[in-house]
């Protein structure tokens, strides 16, 4: 059986380390990209998982990263790279420094991301994953709290599905994914699931998903999100 390859931007922690981990126990060769390596302590005592230097923000840095795993064909790409923001819980506009910061990271970085990388998916004839967040649903918005935050994952959304466009016809599935309200640093210790379980079933959705699916949204546990 031949081995599967997966690459992670923003695998230093959270959901992207936990991705890092299963898909290592599953025998998958993982590249796991983060901004500094040497910092990702937890990440590098990982068995089976090579560790890249890949700053979503920089893309010199996603260049790199995508010059180093030339060699394989990725049947997964998942971007997983985001950052939150201020914290605002009525219609406040950001700051500029605050509005870059984020919208580089949540919208930029993965535009470039997918680029760099959506040739040697097709290769494979693999997935890409958009981790984003039903914060990021016009149609479910009840309220304007994490205003900047919400703003971007609605942006990347539309990126998801620009890419599904682009990159489906030549033979890749492109995903949006929710995976849920999660216990890490930043969902906090007052989320609804861990981490593992949250990746166990977003792993079980890239499993199932096909052609059929290119360009969907959805929970992790399988349920169509309406965008």
């Amino acid at each position: 059986m031949t081995r599967k390859t997966v690459l992670i931007a923003g695998a230093s922690r959270g959901i992207g380390l936990e991705f890092a981990r299963q898909y290592a126990i599953q025998g998958w060769k993982v590249y796991a990209g983060v901004r500094t390596p040497a910092k990702a302590t937890e990440l590098l005592r990982v068995k089976g998982v090579e560790v890249l230097p890949l700053d979503v923000t920089s893309a010199n840095s996603i260049a790199g990263a995508a010059w180093h795993a030339d060699e394989d064909p990725l049947d997964l790409l998942i971007v997983c790279a985001g950052l939150y923001g201020p914290e605002t819980t009525s219609f406040l506009a950001p700051g500029d420094a605050d509005f870059d910061a984020v919208m580089h990271t949540n919208v930029l970085g993965p535009m470039r991301v997918i680029q760099a990388f959506a040739d040697s998916v097709i290769g494979a004839r693999g997935k890409i994953a958009v981790i984003s967040s039903e914060m990021g649903s016009i149609s479910g918005t009840l309220g304007s709290k994490r205003l900047l935050y919400r703003a971007s994952k609605a942006a990347v959304n539309m990126v998801a599905k620009c890419a599904a466009n682009e990159y489906g016809p030549r033979g890749a599935t492109v995903v949006t994914l929710h995976p849920g309200w999660v216990k890490t640093e930043m969902g906090g210790p007052n989320a609804q699931i861990e981490a593992y379980d949250s990746v166990v079933g977003m792993r079980g959705v890239l499993e199932r998903v096909g052609a059929a699916d290119n360009g969907g949204y959805f929970n992790y546990d399988g349920t169509p999100i309406a965008w």
